[in-house]
Protein backbone atom coordinates (compact mmCIF):
# COMPACT_ATOMS: atom_id res chain seq x y z
CA UNK A 1 0.00 0.00 0.00
CA UNK A 2 1.05 3.55 -0.63
CA UNK A 3 2.15 5.39 2.49
CA UNK A 4 0.15 8.60 2.89
CA UNK A 5 1.02 11.43 5.27
CA UNK A 6 -0.73 14.39 6.84
CA UNK A 7 0.50 16.89 9.40
CA UNK A 8 -0.20 14.57 12.33
CA UNK A 9 -0.69 11.14 10.78
CA UNK A 10 0.89 8.40 8.72
CA UNK A 11 -1.43 6.07 6.83
CA UNK A 12 0.39 2.85 6.06
CA UNK A 13 -0.15 -0.85 5.58
CA UNK A 14 -0.68 -2.95 8.67
CA UNK A 15 2.18 -4.82 10.37
CA UNK A 16 2.22 -7.73 12.82
CA UNK A 17 3.56 -5.39 15.52
CA UNK A 18 0.30 -3.37 15.34
CA UNK A 19 -1.71 -6.13 17.01
CA UNK A 20 -1.89 -4.69 20.53
CA UNK A 21 -2.75 -1.17 19.40
CA UNK A 22 -5.44 -2.63 17.12
CA UNK A 23 -6.95 -4.78 19.86
CA UNK A 24 -6.86 -1.86 22.30
CA UNK A 25 -9.35 0.19 20.27
CA UNK A 26 -11.23 -2.69 18.57
CA UNK A 27 -12.39 -4.17 21.90
CA UNK A 28 -14.05 -0.91 23.01
CA UNK A 29 -17.88 -1.19 23.00
CA UNK A 30 -18.49 2.21 21.38
CA UNK A 31 -16.08 1.88 18.46
CA UNK A 32 -16.96 -1.07 16.21
CA UNK A 33 -20.77 -0.95 16.38
CA UNK A 34 -20.80 2.58 14.91
CA UNK A 35 -18.99 1.13 11.87
CA UNK A 36 -21.05 -2.07 11.74
CA UNK A 37 -18.81 -4.62 13.46
CA UNK A 38 -18.85 -6.15 16.91
CA UNK A 39 -16.20 -5.27 19.48
CA UNK A 40 -13.37 -7.79 19.43
CA UNK A 41 -13.80 -10.37 22.18
CA UNK A 42 -10.13 -11.35 22.43
CA UNK A 43 -6.73 -10.70 20.92
CA UNK A 44 -7.01 -13.82 18.75
CA UNK A 45 -9.98 -12.27 16.96
CA UNK A 46 -7.95 -9.11 16.36
CA UNK A 47 -5.08 -11.25 15.05
CA UNK A 48 -7.34 -12.94 12.48
CA UNK A 49 -8.64 -9.60 11.23
CA UNK A 50 -5.16 -8.07 11.22
CA UNK A 51 -3.94 -10.98 9.08
CA UNK A 52 -6.78 -10.24 6.64
CA UNK A 53 -5.82 -6.53 6.52
CA UNK A 54 -2.22 -7.48 5.75
CA UNK A 55 -3.24 -10.00 3.08
CA UNK A 56 -5.83 -7.89 1.24
CA UNK A 57 -4.02 -4.53 1.34
CA UNK A 58 -7.24 -2.47 1.33
CA UNK A 59 -7.06 -0.90 4.78
CA UNK A 60 -4.46 1.54 6.10
CA UNK A 61 -3.41 1.72 9.72
CA UNK A 62 -3.80 5.28 11.01
CA UNK A 63 -0.62 6.04 12.94
CA UNK A 64 -0.13 9.08 15.16
CA UNK A 65 3.22 10.64 14.23
CA UNK A 66 3.95 11.93 17.74
CA UNK A 67 4.17 8.46 19.30
CA UNK A 68 3.97 5.93 16.41
CA UNK A 69 0.74 4.49 17.88
CA UNK A 70 -1.94 2.93 15.66
CA UNK A 71 -5.16 4.73 16.56
CA UNK A 72 -7.55 3.57 13.84
CA UNK A 73 -8.02 2.38 10.29
CA UNK A 74 -9.28 3.70 6.99
CA UNK A 75 -9.94 1.59 3.94
CA UNK A 76 -11.08 1.50 0.35
CA UNK A 77 -13.34 -1.31 -0.77
CA UNK A 78 -15.49 -2.23 -3.72
CA UNK A 79 -18.83 -0.52 -3.28
CA UNK A 80 -21.51 -3.20 -3.05
CA UNK A 81 -24.23 -0.62 -3.68
CA UNK A 82 -22.52 0.84 -6.76
CA UNK A 83 -21.33 -1.99 -8.92
CA UNK A 84 -19.08 0.06 -11.18
CA UNK A 85 -15.55 -0.81 -12.26
CA UNK A 86 -14.05 2.52 -11.25
CA UNK A 87 -15.88 3.13 -7.95
CA UNK A 88 -14.71 2.67 -4.39
CA UNK A 89 -16.26 2.93 -0.96
CA UNK A 90 -14.38 4.40 1.99
CA UNK A 91 -14.82 3.25 5.57
CA UNK A 92 -13.02 4.21 8.74
CA UNK A 93 -12.82 3.79 12.49
CA UNK A 94 -10.91 5.68 15.17
CA UNK A 95 -10.00 4.86 18.75
CA UNK A 96 -12.39 6.53 21.16
CA UNK A 97 -9.39 8.13 22.90
CA UNK A 98 -8.84 10.32 19.83
CA UNK A 99 -12.39 11.38 18.96
CA UNK A 100 -13.11 15.09 18.58
CA UNK A 101 -9.59 16.13 17.54
CA UNK A 102 -10.10 16.33 13.77
CA UNK A 103 -7.85 13.35 13.14
CA UNK A 104 -10.35 11.29 11.16
CA UNK A 105 -11.19 14.27 8.95
CA UNK A 106 -7.46 14.75 8.34
CA UNK A 107 -7.02 11.08 7.38
CA UNK A 108 -10.17 10.95 5.24
CA UNK A 109 -9.24 14.09 3.28
CA UNK A 110 -5.85 12.59 2.52
CA UNK A 111 -7.45 9.37 1.25
CA UNK A 112 -9.94 11.34 -0.89
CA UNK A 113 -7.00 13.19 -2.47
CA UNK A 114 -5.21 9.89 -3.14
CA UNK A 115 -8.34 8.30 -4.65
CA UNK A 116 -8.88 11.03 -7.23
CA UNK A 117 -5.35 12.24 -7.92
CA UNK A 118 -3.44 8.95 -7.85
CA UNK A 119 -5.90 6.09 -8.32
CA UNK A 120 -8.02 8.00 -10.88
CA UNK A 121 -11.28 6.69 -9.42
CA UNK A 122 -14.54 8.08 -10.91
CA UNK A 123 -16.75 7.93 -7.81
CA UNK A 124 -16.05 7.52 -4.10
CA UNK A 125 -18.92 6.54 -1.79
CA UNK A 126 -19.30 6.53 1.95
CA UNK A 127 -22.14 5.53 4.27
CA UNK A 128 -23.12 5.98 7.89
CA UNK A 129 -25.84 4.77 10.22
CA UNK A 130 -28.50 7.31 11.29
CA UNK A 131 -27.13 7.55 14.84
CA UNK A 132 -23.49 8.15 13.84
CA UNK A 133 -23.39 11.96 13.94
CA UNK A 134 -19.58 12.10 14.30
CA UNK A 135 -19.11 10.20 11.04
CA UNK A 136 -21.64 12.49 9.35
CA UNK A 137 -19.54 15.52 10.37
CA UNK A 138 -16.37 13.95 8.93
CA UNK A 139 -18.18 13.12 5.69
CA UNK A 140 -19.48 16.68 5.29
CA UNK A 141 -16.06 18.21 6.05
CA UNK A 142 -14.60 16.07 3.27
CA UNK A 143 -17.03 17.56 0.70
CA UNK A 144 -19.09 14.43 0.05
CA UNK A 145 -22.55 15.14 -1.33
CA UNK A 146 -25.62 13.57 0.25
CA UNK A 147 -27.15 11.06 -2.18
CA UNK A 148 -30.05 10.01 0.01
CA UNK A 149 -31.18 7.38 2.47
CA UNK A 150 -31.33 3.73 1.52
CA UNK A 151 -33.96 2.45 3.91
CA UNK A 152 -33.51 -0.87 5.72
CA UNK A 153 -30.21 -1.35 3.92
CA UNK A 154 -27.73 -2.98 6.28
CA UNK A 155 -27.98 -5.72 8.88
CA UNK A 156 -25.40 -5.15 11.59
CA UNK A 157 -23.56 -7.97 13.39
CA UNK A 158 -26.22 -7.99 16.14
CA UNK A 159 -29.12 -8.46 13.70
CA UNK A 160 -30.38 -4.87 13.89
CA UNK A 161 -31.27 -3.46 10.48
CA UNK A 162 -30.36 0.17 9.81
CA UNK A 163 -30.90 2.71 7.09
CA UNK A 164 -27.76 3.76 5.21
CA UNK A 165 -27.15 7.46 4.80
CA UNK A 166 -25.41 7.56 1.42
CA UNK A 167 -22.87 10.10 0.15
CA UNK A 168 -20.46 10.35 -2.76
CA UNK A 169 -17.92 12.50 -4.52
CA UNK A 170 -17.60 12.32 -8.29
CA UNK A 171 -14.23 12.89 -9.95
CA UNK A 172 -15.37 16.08 -11.69
CA UNK A 173 -16.72 17.46 -8.38
CA UNK A 174 -13.42 16.80 -6.66
CA UNK A 175 -11.44 18.71 -9.26
CA UNK A 176 -13.90 21.66 -9.24
CA UNK A 177 -13.38 22.36 -5.52
CA UNK A 178 -10.36 23.29 -3.49
CA UNK A 179 -9.75 19.92 -1.88
CA UNK A 180 -6.29 20.55 -0.50
CA UNK A 181 -5.46 18.87 2.79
Amino acid sequence: MEILETDRLILRGWKECDLYDFYEYAKEPGVGPAAGWKPHENIEESQRILNDFIKKQQVWAIVLKENDKVIGSIGLHDDEKRRLDNAKMMGYVLSKDYWGQGLMTEAAKRVVKYVFEDMKIDVLSIYHYPFNKASKRVIEKCNFKFDGILRCATKRFDGIIFDDYCYSILKNEYFKKDNSI
